[in-house]
């Protein structure tokens, strides 16, 4: 079932990344970025959980790390403007290089959760601070739907014995990833 919610997940960002990746705005194509870093993870994190092939752990996470950057990134592009935009940015391409470096001889999952928290803890930042029309009331709303996720997988939360937390975290962050579409749609 985690193969197959894993799947699910990888599935929708695609279709996400996809029609994001047709728009013409700088914003839209890092969230894009975001979505296939993320269809990307999701694909190789279920083909590594449903047959059980260790190698592709580390091409997982690395790939978890272009999400947190793209939808950091696509969030300051989107909420600021000069010089402060591109110190933002930077700091999103940083962060990602030294999540990559860390990655490289650390593969546990405790560190994609505190990558992707910290990008969701500056995401929220931004788009509270900068506050831009309707699409920042969607981004934030993703925020908030994947902190519940991330509190379900933490928490072990499980519908049913062939529906565990992972499987539940995977369908709740589906409904996230639609609240970031629908906010990143409107930058």
């Amino acid at each position: 079932m985690t193969m197959l919610t894993d799947y699910l997940l990888g599935g929708v960002s695609a279709w996400m990344a996809f029609f994001l990746f047709t728009e013409k705005e700088i914003s839209k194509k890092l969230w894009a970025i975001a979505f296939a870093a993320l269809a990307i993870s999701a694909f190789l994190g279920g083909t590594h959980h449903g047959f059980a092939i260790e190698a592709l752990w580390r091409p997982t996470v690395l790939a978890a790390g272009v999400t947190s950057f793209g939808m950091l990134a696509g969030s300051a592009y989107a909420t600021t403007a000069g010089t402060l935009r591109g110190i933002l940015v930077s700091i999103a391409v940083v962060k990602l290089l030294a999540y990559w470096a860390w990655m490289l001889t650390h593969v546990e999952f405790k560190y994609v959760v505190a990558d992707t928290g910290a990008a969701m803890i500056a995401v929220a930042a931004l788009h509270l601070c900068f506050f831009r029309n309707d699409f920042s009331k969607w981004v934030l709303g993703g925020v908030a739907l994947s902190l519940a996720a991330a509190g379900v997988q933490a928490g072990g939360l499980a519908l049913h014995k062939h529906f565990n937390h992972n499987d539940l975290y995977h369908v709740i962050q589906i409904a996230a990833m639609w609240l970031f579409y629908r906010g990143a749609k409107l930058l």
